[in-house]
Parts: C-alpha cells; sequence; structure tokens
C-alpha cells in the first residue's frame, strides 16, 4: 500500500477513471448487472459520502443478508455507527471487515472510533500497529500527532507532526499545526504578524489553514470581527470544512449579530445535527429573535435529511411542548 495515501481497498467495478462517477452512472451498472455485490457497495459508498444514511443503510443492509462476511458491507455498516456515534458497535463492525481483508483504512476508522471513546491509549495502540511496520506512513503520524493533542502530550505532538511534514513538505494542515505549537510561548501579537505576513504572500494566501490560524489568535487576543473575517475567508477556501464555519457563527454570536450567527451556525447544524453546542446556539437565537417556531421547522428539516439522528426526535418533541406553554399564556393587551 502507499504509505502516503490511506485507500479503503475497494475495487472499481465500473471501469477505470469513473469511480463513484455519479450516482446516474453506478444505477446504470447495477441495472445491467442487478446482481453485481460490488456495485451495490459502490452505490452505498457513493450514497454515505452524501450523508444519504438510509439510502446506504438500506443497501448494506441487503448486501450483508445475502454475505454476511462481505468485508466492504461491514466496513460501511461501521462508518454508520460511527455516523450514530455509536463506537463500540463500528469497531466491531471494522475489527469483522479486518478478519476479511485486512487493510490500513481499517486500522484507522477502528483508532478513530476509539478516540471518540476518549479511549486515547487503545486509539494510539491501534495506529502503532501500522506506523510499527511502516514508519513514515503519513496519513497515520498525522493521525497520531492528533490523538497527542488530544492527551496534551503537545512536545511529542511537535514532533510527529514534524516528521510528518518531512514526506509532506506542503501539506497545509502540518504546516499549520507546527506553526501553531511552534507560537505557544510567543506572544499573540508577535504570532498575529507572523501569520499575516505569510498570508500575504502569493503562495500562503489562499491557505484556508493559515486564515483558521489567523482567525483563532485574532479571537484570542478579542479581536472578534476580525476573527470573523478570517474564518469567513478559510471557510469559502473550503467550504467542506464545517470547523470554520461554525467558529465564525460563534463569532458572529459573541458580537450579537444574530442574522449572521444563525446563517452560519444552523448550516453547521445541518451538516452535523449531532453538535449539541451549535444546536443549543441555534436554539438561543431563536428564543433572541422570539420565534422558537422557526427552530422547530430547522429540527424537522434536519431529520429529514438525518432520520437516524435520534436526538433530533427528543428535541422536537421539547420544542412542540416549549411552544403549546407558549401558546397558552394570555398575550398582554
Amino acid at each position: 500500500m502507499n504509505q502516503g495515501k490511506v485507500r479503503s481497498g475497494f475495487s472499481n467495478p465500473i471501469g477505470k477513471g469513473s469511480l463513484l462517477d455519479s450516482e446516474e452512472t453506478i444505477r446504470k451498472a447495477l441495472q445491467e448487472n442487478p446482481d453485481d455485490l460490488s456495485l451495490k457497495i459502490r452505490l452505498a459508498d457513493f450514497y454515505l459520502r452524501k450523508h444519504l444514511l438510509t439510502e446506504t443503510r438500506i443497501l448494506v443492509e441487503e448486501v450483508l443478508s445475502l454475505d454476511p462476511q462481505h468485508h466492504e458491507a461491514l466496513s460501511l455498516l461501521g462508518d454508520l455507527f460511527m455516523k450514530d456515534r455509536i463506537f463500540e458497535r463500528a469497531i466491531d463492525c471494522y475489527r469483522q471487515a479486518y478478519g476479511k481483508a485486512p487493510n490500513d483504512y481499517l486500522v484507522l476508522k477502528t483508532a478513530r472510533a476509539f478516540k471518540e471513546m476518549k479511549r486515547y491509549d487503545d486509539a494510539l495502540q491501534e495506529l502503532e500497529k501500522v506506523l510499527v511496520v511502516k514508519p513514515r506512513h503519513f496519513t497515520f503520524l498525522r493521525e497520531k500527532a492528533l490523538l497527542l493533542l488530544r492527551m496534551n502530550r503537545q512536545t511529542e505532538a511537535l514532533e510527529t507532526f514534524e516528521k510528518a511534514r518531512m514526506i509532506r513538505p506542503d501539506d497545509a494542515y502540518v504546516q499549520k499545526e507546527i506553526l501553531r505549537l511552534r507560537s505557544v510561548d510567543k506572544s499573540n501579537e508577535q504570532t498575529i504578524a507572523e501569520i499575516r505576513r505569510m498570508t500575504s504572500m502569493p503562495s500562503k494566501k489562499d491557505d484556508p489553514q493559515l486564515h483558521g490560524l489567523l482567525a483563532d489568535k485574532l479571537e484570542n487576543a478579542g479581536q472578534i470581527r476580525e476573527a470573523a473575517a478570517e474564518y469567513k475567508i478559510a471557510s469559502d477556501l473550503q467550504p467542506d470544512n464545517v470547523f470554520f464555519l461554525k467558529k465564525q457563527g460563534y463569532c458572529y454570536y459573541h458580537e450579537k449579530d444574530y442574522d449572521q450567527a444563525l446563517r452560519c451556525l444552523a448550516e453547521a447544524f445541518r451538516r452535523n445535527p449531532s453538535d449539541f453546542y451549535v444546536r443549543g446556539t441555534v436554539k438561543k437565537i431563536y428564543e433572541i429573535r422570539g420565534d422558537l417556531g422557526g427552530f422547530l421547522r430547522l429540527l424537522e428539516e434536519v431529520l429529514k435529511r438525518h432520520p437516524h439522528e435520534k436526538t433530533l426526535y427528543g428535541a422536537i418533541k421539547k420544542v412542540r411542548k416549549e411552544l403549546e406553554v407558549l401558546s397558552s399564556v394570555p398575550q398582554e393587551p
């Protein structure tokens, strides 16, 4: 396996150059080969990438009903359990899949599941299984560094990021983390000036990670409006990064710019409905605006997108009760 890139191990039954080309392409291939399990898996993987969890689950369960030990289906089922935050079941799936077809990606997924459970030592042990054999595996080095940060082992994290940078010197995220960790002992003013100088360079001005780091430092310095502007630049450069969008929203919320805050945080909630902090802040904004009904409509919209996010059912029930209480309170003349 290429040490610089983790692959799922999936084959490409559709043809070279058409991997996950489109739903239409895969469906057409399935019509011609309705019993091809690899095509069903390809479509399920496509749906998962599009966050269509119900469609993914239907296909995965169909494949497993025909082949209970299908390693790709087990891996995708593990991914669905991760989405539902049922981490132990996810680990069981990944390990079953690994038993049928060992590959590094399944080890990585297992480590990430342990990390989400805050079982950091177990996560580290999983990563070391690969790193002891492939010490220059970039993806595992970066994952190890992130895990060490979670464990508050910053010095080791910096050393690990440095190793990763030796393999991929141009990786923007690794560069940003090294800069951030090295700036711990510097003043905010020094760090802000240094990052501003870097983002003014033609080769770095479109680096979302650097703009995100600058935003973080500006936020820590109390320059909230400036931080929001940098988070927006980072988010525009990397639209799939929910973290930048969320941080931008929190900056607007801090500044009491509730329209802009709601724009950012509602979208972040749509993408990740399991984030209780974002959901709580969005509810507060709707309450401030006197529009709790708007929050209920948002919850119902998000539930349609994520029907397996069980916490939404309780949230909707609670808000409906709150609205009933509000509607029964006599209005002042």
